[in-house]
């Protein structure tokens, strides 16, 4: 039976039941848990070691106000991370890949920006929709153009994320069909083309961590604005 390219994207199911569900609960299951020790293991040191990376660096230029969402921003970037390094594993499925869940979670948590901005601060938070010194002709224009644009961003988060996961996934099964069907044919263009897929491999690698990085520094930036 010939397999679309596309079909490693269909979420997995067995007897009828999705197991997306069960593709979303496992990264949370790998991560090294705190011990009763007085010094943890190396796994646990690097992990609370980025952690304060991260949240030092993505919420300096941030009040105190937003520093509570330090959690689920934090949460948010290690369980995309795990995704989408699990998704690049032989016979595995990438639930990231899905714009549907992309969505999921770029909407809420947008909308819960907007809607802090608006209860906090809301003459600043309106304040977005019309720059400065707009001349008056173009006061309609300018509204209705920024209107769109604030809805578009979680719109934006969703595809950018699956766009470069999805492209990325299928790149590498496209390599990896021409190596195997070139084997018998021509050795050394198949080894050539081996060697690519080992190259895009490890750039996968690097996009699936620039890529969680990157929606959870737009959000960061999202809940700036309204904080």
């Amino acid at each position: 039976m010939n397999l679309s390219f596309f079909d490693q994207f269909m979420s997995p199911s067995l007897l009828g039941i999705p197991l997306i569900a069960l593709a979303l609960v496992l990264p949370w299951v790998l991560m090294p848990t705190l011990s009763d020790r007085w010094l943890n293991n190396r796994l646990l040191t690097l992990q609370n070691w980025f952690l304060n990376r991260f949240t030092s660096q993505m919420f300096m230029p941030i009040n105190t106000g937003g520093h509570k969402w330090a959690l689920i921003l934090a949460s948010l970037m290690i369980f995309l991370i795990f995704l989408n390094m699990l998704g690049l594993l032989p016979y595995t499925f990438t639930p990231t890949t899905q714009l549907s869940m992309n969505m999921g979670l770029a909407v809420p948590l947008w909308l819960a920006t907007v809607l802090i901005g608006m209860r906090n601060q809301p003459t600043a938070a309106l304040g977005h929709l019309l720059p400065e010194g707009t001349p008056v002709p173009l006061i309609p224009v300018l509204i209705i153009i920024e209107t769109i644009s604030l809805f578009i961003r979680p719109l934006a988060l969703g595809v950018r994320l699956t766009a470069n996961l999805t492209a990325g996934h299928l790149l590498m099964q496209l390599i990896a069909t021409a190596a195997f069907v070139l084997l018998p044919l021509m050795p050394t263009v198949a080894i050539i083309t081996t060697i690519i897929l080992f190259l895009l491999t490890i750039l996968e690698v690097a996009v699936a961590m620039i890529q969680a990085y990157v929606f959870v520094l737009l959000m960061s930036l999202y809940l700036q604005e309204n904080v």
